[in-house]
């Protein structure tokens, strides 16, 4: 499977639409053109849940552009993963979007026909800048209906080193009559998509909307990316827990029937996320600390067998994510999560004072655990502690909008700070307890010797300890 950026503008055209000239839009450049007829067959499920993501799924042939193509959203356009053509859908694109698709069945859902002039425009050096698709299109509205819609179209591709639409182009095409288009896609315009949110009926009620979207967003690219194999395991769970988050503080604000469980189903995912993670963290952090001891001082395949025990958790732990990611369970939390980017749950109007006073609350309670822990010291305190300031943290992030940026700004940065230094502690508790676990076994081993595990356990207990007079630090600057 090949992946390839695109990067794209679409611009709408009168059928009379004659291209403006392209030779002079580089100087010493040239423009190569190239006609081809291409047929694209679109699948979806009967709901059309992939266009609700604006993903598109397709099986095109047409010349060199034949093949099965994924196009997924990119932070710089989209993604297009793409397969050699053939009769059935392939196997591995269907798994990237058995998440998005919901589990449903994937079946073609339209037919485009597209008679495309290309004009690639390169540099004197025989670089792309630009690809202008100049086509016209036919679609059947509906697979089987016989119901067609034809239209005319620009569309610009630009190369790999092309950060934006060459002024010269923009001004041409403007110039020709063309405007930019409201469709992402051809499909877009050929199906309907879900219905937009409803406008909010205040300026809380559009920050809480926007937060809970842009966390359900992460939390959909993250299962394209789990499933592709990749790694985004870190920011998928961080939205998974922005999101539980916002509807432990402001859950009175919404409709309690339309939350349901999802917050402890949302609590049982981040888990799974976090079952990974930590193993990654661990390993992460107990190699840096061994390439910093002396050699002298590693006693035995203590690499080795640090490695081997984490990387083996590892392991288990992604492969029961990714069971319980084609799960029913984890299907039903994403189709509730998508229903509430078009219809949030709200129970009546939601206004900015209201998002004020319960993320204030948050910050109370994060402070008064803060403050038991540093009285107490006990590795729980501190945790709970933890948790707390990442809910005061988060509320703040969440109620920017409406309140004085710069005091919710220092709000933000000072909970972080708290979160990321409890974290510190909490990541050093948890590896001494590995370290001390890994030693009692290496004790009796053959060949292993316990002497630097013992090291390294200190060291985490050290680390603990300043981590600990730290947070005391943090603590006093801010009430100074």
């Amino acid at each position: 499977m090949k992946d390839a950026l695109e990067r794209e503008s679409k611009w709408e055209v009168d059928r009379g639409f004659v291209l403006p000239a392209l030779d002079d839009l580089v100087a010493g450049g040239r423009v190569e053109t190239t006609s081809v007829q291409l047929t694209s067959v679109y699948h979806d499920t009967d709901d059309l849940d992939l266009l609700a993501d604006n993903v598109t799924l397709r099986r095109r042939e047409g010349d060199d552009e034949s093949g099965w193509q994924l196009k997924i959203p990119h932070a710089r356009g989209r993604l297009e993963l793409s397969t050699a053509v053939s009769a059935e859908l392939p196997r591995e694109l269907a798994d990237i979007v058995r998440g998005i698709g919901l589990g449903k069945p994937l079946h073609p859902v339209t037919t485009i026909y597209t008679l495309r002039d290309r004009h690639r425009v390169l540099d004197a050096d025989g670089a792309l800048i630009a690809e202008v698709a100049d086509d016209t299109v036919e679609a059947t509205l509906a697979e089987g209906s016989g119901d067609t819609l034809a239209w005319h179209e620009v569309e610009i591709e630009l190369g790999p080193e092309t950060e934006q639409v060459p002024a010269p182009l923009v001004e041409a095409l403007l110039r020709a009559g063309a405007r930019a288009s409201e469709y992402p896609s051809k499909l877009s315009r050929v199906l309907p998509g879900r219905p937009a949110r409803p406008a909010a009926r205040s300026k809380a009620e559009r920050a809480i909307g926007d937060y809970m979207t842009a966390q359900i967003d992460m939390i959909v690219a993250g299962d394209v990316e789990l499933r592709r194999g990749r790694d985004p395991i870190h920011d998928t769970r961080v939205a998974s827990r922005r999101l539980r988050s916002t509807l432990r503080v402001f859950g009175t604000l919404l409709d309690g029937t339309a939350i349901g469980e999802i917050e402890e189903e949302l609590k049982w995912y981040a888990c799974l996320l976090g079952e990974v993670r930590d193993c990654q963290v661990q390993r992460r952090r107990l190699a840096d600390e061994l390439a910093e001891l002396p050699p002298e001082l590693v006693l035995g395949p203590v690499t080795a067998r640090i490695e081997s025990e984490l990387l083996g958790k590892q392991v288990r732990r992604r492969d029961e994510l990714a069971e319980a990611m084609n799960s029913r369970r984890y299907l039903d939390l994403l189709a509730t999560l998508r229903a509430w980017k078009s219809h949030p749950p709200f129970d009546g109007r939601v206004r900015g004072r209201d998002l004020m006073r319960r993320a204030h609350r948050a910050a109370r309670k994060a402070d008064e655990r803060l403050a038991t822990g540093l009285r107490d010291q006990r590795a729980e305190s501190l945790h709970r502690a933890r948790k707390a300031a990442k809910r005061a943290r988060y509320a703040a992030e969440l109620h920017e909008p409406v309140r004085r940026a710069g005091r919710a700004k220092a709000n933000i940065a000072y909970y972080k700070k708290v979160q990321q230094v409890l974290g510190d502690h909490n990541d050093a508790i948890v590896s001494a307890e590995f370290l001390w676990r890994t030693a009692t076994i290496t004790s009796t081993a053959q060949d292993e010797n316990g002497f630097t595990f013992g090291l390294l356990y200190a060291n985490e207990k050290h680390e603990a300890e300043a981590a600990r007079k730290k947070i005391a630090e943090v603590v006093a600057k801010r009430r100074s």
